[in-house]
């Protein structure tokens, strides 16, 4: 089981640099080729080499959980297919954001209730933190931060529209062909976990 991590608060979506580097890895590129040269070509267009580092690193342990099909998806499907399945690679690497999704997410679509507020967060986190010694050690600044990096990927991915007042909940239609992969492959929870129900 995947161990709780915040790094995510650094790393966030990252959809176009995800769908590039499966781009390379289509055309044949491994995995270390395009580690290298994300450093050597700045291919990700960031400033320093830590950050060329952290997200070759982040996007490469994505596509790791990524099969032909769904890397096939991401570059050549529907920009909402192609986005939701770069969510799902990030619900496949981080196991409190693929919680959250499943225990928060997935319960308010399940309870009808298709707004999101701070205190859902709040409520998650705090709960994570009774349940894991690792969570609990984590300040405060580290909650806000990773609720704000959840919101952010959930706006990007088209699963929510927040404004100023509220976080709305946008129900995903996935194409049927996507869903019966997922679940012939055996990921029917992070089916669940974005859809609510099937």
């Amino acid at each position: 089981m995947l161990q709780y991590t915040s790094i995510l608060k650094s790393r966030p979506y990252l959809y176009l640099e995800l769908k590039k580097a499966i781009e390379l890895v289509i055309k044949g590129f491994t995995i270390d080729h395009i580690k290298n040269k994300a450093i050597e070509e700045n291919i990700f267009s960031v400033n320093t080499e830590a950050r060329k580092r952290e997200i070759a690193s982040t996007v490469t342990n994505r596509i790791s959980v990524l099969d032909d099909f769904t890397m096939d998806k991401i570059v050549n499907g529907s920009l909402q297919t192609s986005k939701q399945l770069a969510l799902y690679s990030i619900l496949k690497t981080d196991r409190l954001f693929f919680e959250f999704m499943r225990e928060v997410y997935k319960e308010k679509i399940l309870l009808n209730d298709m707004n999101l507020t701070d205190k859902d967060f709040n409520i998650f986190f705090r709960r994570k933190a009774e349940q894991s010694e690792k969570i609990a050690s984590w300040k405060d600044y580290t909650f806000y931060k990773l609720g704000q990096v959840y919101k952010r990927i959930l706006t990007e991915a088209g699963f929510i529209r927040n404004s100023k007042k509220e976080i709305e909940i946008l129900l995903q239609i996935i194409e049927e062909e996507v869903m019966e992969h997922l679940k012939n492959i055996g990921d029917l929870s992070y089916l669940e976990a974005m859809l609510g129900e099937i």
